[in-house]
């Protein structure tokens, strides 16, 4: 694991577009979920698990984690270990990798992904844009199909949008114009 840069510790977490991936961790004295928050230049410890760190962070977005996963599986038609978007505004888009009922499940961003490799034959080593790698508990080929399931809900998301924001131009053109309006 090539990390190291500096550590926080924090109480809580706020979910940015910084935000490079939360990975979970257990308290060595209570065994509870905690959270390894990886950011550019930052590491941070947080006494939250992933899941809740994801879900605060979709509520502050306008939904629950349960809202967006529902929104993928409807949208996508994926049914198990969904990514989804926290918030497509700020091109916020993670991926579990493990199931979210799970307690080992860690999230990954998306765009902060520059290359993985196999590292073992249930671990893949992902190296982050800024040259940072980390090693997860998810196969290759698991790891691949996240990276190629969540670039279908950031496709399907971008043309649905694209779409909407067609239809709204198209409508405003019958409507009159504030700088001549109708007498």
């Amino acid at each position: 694991m090539k990390l190291k840069k500096e550590m926080r510790y924090l109480p809580y977490y706020e979910v940015t577009p910084c935000t490079m991936a939360i990975i979970h961790q257990f308290d060595e004295e209570t065994r509870e979920p905690i959270s390894l928050v990886l950011e550019e230049d930052i590491e941070y410890v947080v006494p939250l698990s992933p899941n809740k760190i994801v879900d605060d962070a979709c509520k502050f977005f306008g939904s629950d984690l349960k809202g967006r996963l529902d929104w993928t599986r409807d949208v996508c038609g994926l049914h198990y270990k969904l990514p989804i978007a926290i918030s497509h505004e700020n091109k916020m888009y993670f991926f579990p990798t493990a199931s979210p009922k799970k307690s080992h499940c860690s999230w990954i961003a998306h765009s902060f992904i520059k290359r993985i490799s196999k590292f073992s034959p249930h671990q893949t080593e992902v190296t982050f844009m800024n040259g940072r790698s980390y090693i997860f508990d998810i196969s290759y080929g698991s790891m691949l199909n996240q990276m190629k399931r969540t670039a279908l809900l950031r496709y399907l998301l971008d043309h649905h949008l694209k779409s909407i924001n067609g239809r709204e131009k198209v409508e405003m053109i019958a409507e009159p114009s504030p700088s001549f309006p109708l007498q």
